[in-house]
């Protein structure tokens, strides 16, 4: 596997940071997750179904448990060794907090100077926020992504996913990808940070070049496009279907799929900007077309004219898709306490090295005597953690 022997320090919980490290324990990495004595939180949230959150196991499967009580003196010693051997700290707590416990950047560079620390945040370490507490729903308030959901006459809309925790995963995975090769070729770590709200920022996209170029913040469009049409959700004789020509092209081939060729030439539509400014007449067209058929006919018809379009699928429908199932984006890991439990799969598809679930998501502190056996500590220092408390 491509991560095979990186060795990963996993001091996060909740949702963002252990997403970042599932990435890069499906890829091989060895992952060890350190929780305070009560565990993750997420041990607790979702669906609990045979004594285990199948929440919780999607994301922290792969990955090892250590039980450490982070709050006693005892359990700093331990940490050190922890660090000194990993080649990636990866941490969410508020900007300050393990400067606090006694690691800040001096220390963790004396313990392991090639260790890779990536940091995941509300706000970014710097600036008047930076010590303020945030979650998803905040970080997509205040980076202007929920202002740009809804229809125009809606309030602003949140993503029905905890999208800024899952991007700022995402991105700290990539930014452990890009920083651990030049700290094996050169002995030297740096810092990595993303944050929630940066994350989403970053996603803006057209939204952002369009308001840099005008000075104007664009309405909420709903699901039409702000620069495209026809663009969105169209009824059918039997439902709803996704329509999504993105250019003149693709207009183009509608146009002939719709048996409206006279729309090509048709100067209130002939070009992007055209159609745009006559959404609702161009909508209404190709609205009254649609219904006429249901949604499994126009999808055939138009992904046979090599239009973009689909169906809106269901939650349960999406895992009933045939595509999916082909994809293997659904699993089944049979554990040995919990039975078979059904997660995700692996978005990411190797052919050589591909991802693939070693380990189940581990009980809480299940390989803390594993993982300090292996650290060097005798049997009777982990005995006596045991009975403080400290393991």
């Amino acid at each position: 596997m491509p991560l095979t022997g990186l060795k990963v320090l996993d001091l996060t919980r909740v949702l963002s940071g252990p997403f970042c490290t599932a990435l890069l324990a499906d890829m091989g990495a060895d992952v060890i997750k350190v929780e305070a004595p009560e565990g993750d939180s997420l041990r607790g949230q979702g669906a609990i179904k045979a004594g285990i959150s199948w929440y919780f196991a999607q994301f922290n499967r792969n990955k090892r448990s250590i039980r450490l009580d982070l709050r006693k003196p005892e359990a700093k010693p331990i940490l050190a060794r922890l660090i000194a051997q990993s080649d990636v700290l990866v941490e969410n707590f508020r900007p300050g907090v393990l400067a606090r416990m006694g690691f800040d950047e001096s220390r963790l560079n004396a313990l392991r100077p090639s260790l890779v620390i990536c940091s995941i945040n509300g706000f970014g370490s710097t600036g008047p926020y930076k010590d303020r507490p945030a979650f998803d729903f905040i970080a997509q308030a205040m980076s202007g992504f929920m202002s740009v959901n809804g229809g125009p006459h809606d309030p602003p809309m949140r993503s029905g996913l905890p999208i800024s925790d899952l991007v700022a995963g995402l991105y700290a995975a990539l930014s452990i990808a890009a920083t651990v090769p030049h700290a094996r070729e050169t002995g030297q770590g740096q810092r990595a940070e993303v944050s929630l709200t940066n994350g989403l920022v970053s996603l803006l996209a057209y939204i952002a070049t369009n308001y840099f170029a005008t000075g104007t913040a664009p309405p909420r469009s709903g699901n039409d496009h702000p620069i495209a049409a026809p663009y969105g959700l169209f009824a059918t004789r039997d439902g709803q279907i996704a329509l999504a020509p993105a250019d003149d092209v693709f207009f183009r081939r509608l146009a002939d799929a719709l048996d409206e060729p006279g729309l090509k030439t048709d100067p209130l539509y002939a070009t992007q900007s055209a159609r745009v400014a006559n959404r609702a007449q161009i909508n209404a067209i190709v609205g009254g077309k649609l219904a006429s058929g249901t949604t499994s006919h126009w999808v055939d018809v138009l992904n046979n004219a090599g239009v973009p379009c689909g169906p809106v699928n269901s939650v349960v429908e999406v895992f009933q898709d045939p595509q999916i199932r082909a994809q293997d984006m659904i699993i089944d890991i049979d554990h040995p306490n919990h039975g078979s439990v059904r997660m995700l799969g692996f978005p990411i598809k190797l052919s050589a090295t591909p991802c693939r679930v070693r380990r189940f998501a581990p009980g809480l502190g299940e390989h803390s005597d594993e993982i300090l056996a292996e650290l060097g500590f005798a049997s009777s220092e982990r005995q006596a953690w045991r009975q403080s408390g400290v393991i």
